[in-house]
């Protein structure tokens, strides 16, 4: 990475926090940064990286806050911002919120974590619960609540402590699929997208060994397995526990697990998706008095299956005013600061068909529509089932005390960027 300094400046620049990690370039750069920034910015060019003669800034923003890395050298950019935002992440973990009031509160944990979270300009140890072990709080002082590194730290297994100990050993795996649809004025389906995460939840003794089988298509192609029911996943991307090389040669997802929650893995399919929950909506404008809006919505997945905490945000005119609804279930609000109707149906079972009716009244004098109208968006949840048929074969635990324990499998489908046009 050869990162050669970091800085936490507030937003007018003004440097908070510095670490120099290598020495090579001197600290009064920082200077730079933020003449630079508004110029780019002026100019319409922003960029996530800026240069300054030989020096680069690499920099993101959070909150009130701007991190910035500094380096002479050609390093590479993708791990560089990885590691910022694993530096906020840490710092969350620590603060609970990251602003200018907390680093100001705690400039003693922001240097010892800097200290931990790199050295001479290279990544060390970034995960929290690591670095809660031995870099302890208690209001906005520093204990050293242990006198010696654990060695969590220097282990090949970095991310999780020996001699973890559980009275009942379980396992939760949350398969979790966002829906991502764009679909046109005429129901034709423009983008569909399936974002999948798997989450898990560990409390395991001891160093356990992980195997966790999914009806992976390019497994199933492997060993000659019939692929009707399985699912081809793009983008896959692991937790750092996972072994790779394991992975690439037979497919099979090998792993020490962290202690706790963490995520395992993310993957992508782009799939056309039949759009689960479908939405048909007619406006009828009456001039200079008032505007009708009907909206029929239809779940279009397993009649078995029960969306919760449906929402379906219907655009109506700026100008509009006395609402009026009737819905055949759940209710409606209007919220004027967004221009929208919210129709909320806690419970939504598949294969059923709802009406929403909206009567507005509009001003007197008709104000033309420069912009054509939003889409309608909707928000859902429905649990016990994936739209991609992704499923969980199996998870094999194995530790060398031999205990027994229980893996516990739970499916979430939910709607991401969901949108439907309207003419």
């Amino acid at each position: 990475m050869s990162a050669s300094a970091v800085f936490i400046l507030d937003v007018k620049g003004k440097p908070l926090i510095s670490r120099n990690y290598k020495g090579d370039v001197p600290m009064t750069e920082i200077d730079h940064f933020m003449p630079l920034l508004m110029q780019r910015e002026e100019e319409g060019m922003l960029a996530p990286l800026l240069s300054h003669g030989r020096v680069h800034f690499l920099w993101i923003k959070h909150s009130n806050l701007y991190l910035v890395a500094t380096t002479l050298k050609n390093a590479n950019a993708s791990l560089v911002y990885s590691f910022l935002y694993k530096t906020v992440e840490v710092f969350c973990e620590y603060f609970k919120e990251l602003e200018e009031e907390s680093i100001r509160d705690n400039f003693v944990i922001v240097y010892e974590l800097l200290d931990e979270l790199m050295d001479f300009g290279f990544p060390q140890t970034t995960d929290s619960k690591i670095l809660q072990e031995y870099i302890t709080q208690q209001g906005n002082k520093l204990e050293t609540g242990k006198s010696r590194v654990p060695p969590t730290v220097t282990n090949a297994v970095s991310w999780r402590s020996e001699g973890i100990k559980y009275k009942k050993n379980e396992v939760f795996i949350d398969v979790i699929e966002s829906v991502n649809l764009l679909v046109n004025a005429n129901g034709s389906v423009l983008l569909s997208e399936i974002v999948g995460t798997i989450k898990l939840k560990v409390f395991l003794s001891g160093m356990p060994e992980l195997r966790l089988g999914l009806n992976d298509r390019v497994l199933f192609e492997l060993t000659g397995r019939s692929k009707n029911k399985s699912v081809e996943l793009e983008d896959v991307k692991f937790h750092q526990c996972v072994r790779l090389s394991r992975f690439d040669n037979d497919r099979t997802i090998s792993f020490i697990p962290p202690d706790g929650d963490f995520e395992l893995m993310s993957y992508r399919l782009s799939t056309q998706v039949k759009p689960l929950i479908w939405i048909e909506s007619v406006i009828e404008k009456f001039s200079h008095s008032r505007v009708e809006i009907m909206v029929k919505a239809k779940g279009q997945f397993k009649k078995q299956s029960v969306a919760n905490g449906v929402e379906i945000s219907v655009p109506v005119p700026s100008d509009a005013d006395s609402p009026r609804f009737k819905t055949s279930v759940g209710s409606a609000k209007y919220v004027p600061e967004k221009n929208v109707v919210i129709w909320s149906i806690k419970s939504f079972p598949g294969g059923k068909e709802y009406l929403m009716r909206a009567h507005f009244g509009l001003p007197s004098v008709e104000t033309e529509e420069v912009e054509g109208r939003p889409p309608i968006g909707v928000k859902f949840e429905i649990p016990y089932f994936t739209v991609s048929g992704i499923q969980v074969r199996y998870m094999k635990i194995i530790e060398k005390s031999g205990y027994q324990a229980l893996p516990w499998v739970r499916y979430i489908t939910q709607s991401g960027d969901y949108q439907l046009r309207t003419s």
